[in-house]
């Protein structure tokens, strides 16, 4: 079920293909963010500080999940995509879409895992007694691949879980209805669903694991070849922006921006942010992110897509797939 689901995604967004990639016309571009998944770029984007700096008008579209923004970006529909997760990017580029990170967007442990229904009384303890339940999964984003690793820790085999497709949103309803036992997502989702149930691990033990959680800007290969000096302006804007709200200086004034454009109320926005680290732009070239390990951990979530049949293959190497070229020509 996962293998053909993941699959009919994936080729959906490649079939989508047409050899080129819609351009910006010098007026306007594109871009693809989520909704309840606050970020400081969202304060630049209502000042308008991106059509300030690029000259141009940005669109601007909300998904629900990474891998329907790599259907748009096969489409030409959009031209980039802010906080796209890593594993649906893995996802559409070991099917062939030709995708670049262009930076690190937001790394986060604890904002994105599994929850399962209170009343099953399962903990990390009692964890092979998931065998038999029903878990809401949106195949190919993120949480999909921490569903995967904290499976394997836990020795639960797949073939005994059924598995459903669904969206975070979905699958917080499904929990709250008890139609699933278990479901995983993020942001707005993931609390609602913490209403009606527990985590397995926490964010930190997560991590201890090498569950490593973070989300880029991506965009088509061909569109960023095309319009570098664009690329290069809308990071050095987001850069600017993530630098004002690290400095805890002007919390308060951006919040309430953030959290209107996030539709999200200001309690929630502040604990979800409390979860976020936005990397500067100096660590996300250094060797901890993409001047070094982020080729080889991009390889390792393919690797565990294809061992658990969610994908046919993975690239020999996604180098190729990281461009550091314009997030390193900005002068911060």
């Amino acid at each position: 079920m996962i293998k053909s689901t993941t699959r009919a995604v994936v080729l959906g967004a490649v079939a989508a293909m047409t050899g080129s990639t819609a351009m910006a016309d010098g007026h306007a571009i594109t871009v693809g963010y989520f909704l309840e998944w606050p970020m400081p770029f969202q304060y630049a984007k209502v000042n308008g500080d991106y059509e300030e700096a690029l000259g141009m008008e940005v669109n601007w579209v909300s998904f629900d999940t990474g891998t329907a923004m790599s259907a748009a970006m096969a489409s030409g529909d959009v031209n980039m995509s802010v906080s796209q997760g890593v594993p649906p990017f893995v996802v559409a580029t070991s099917a062939g879409q030709d995708l670049q990170i262009l930076d690190v967007a937001v790394s986060y442990a604890d904002n994105d895992n599994c929850v399962v229904r209170s009343d099953l009384e399962i903990d990390k303890n009692s964890a092979e007694d998931l065998a038999g339940a029903k878990v809401a999964v949106p195949l190919g984003t993120a949480a999909h691949y921490g569903f995967l690793r904290q499976m394997d820790h836990f020795g639960v085999d797949l073939t005994s879980l059924e598995i459903v497709d669904m969206s975070p949103p979905d699958g917080a309803a499904a929990i709250a209805q008890g139609s699933v036992d278990m479901m995983c997502g993020w942001g707005g989702s993931l609390r609602r669903a913490l209403e009606h149930g527990n985590v397995l691990l926490t964010g930190d033990e997560k991590t201890e694991l090498g569950i490593l959680v973070f989300d880029v800007t991506s965009a088509p290969t061909a569109w960023v070849a095309e319009n570098e000096d664009t690329v290069a302006k809308f990071l050095a804007v987001t850069a600017e922006a993530n630098a004002k709200w690290n400095s805890g200086e002007h919390t308060d004034e951006m919040l309430s921006v953030i959290a209107q454009d996030a539709g999200m109320d200001l309690e929630a926005t502040r604990a979800t942010l409390d979860t976020f680290v936005f990397p500067p732009v100096e660590e996300q070239l250094g060797e901890a992110w993409l001047g070094s390990a982020a080729p080889s951990f991009l390889k390792g979530v393919a690797d565990v897509f294809v061992e658990s049949g969610s994908i046919d293959a993975a690239l020999d190497s996604y180098e190729g797939n990281i461009n550091t070229g314009p997030l390193s020509s900005l002068d911060m």
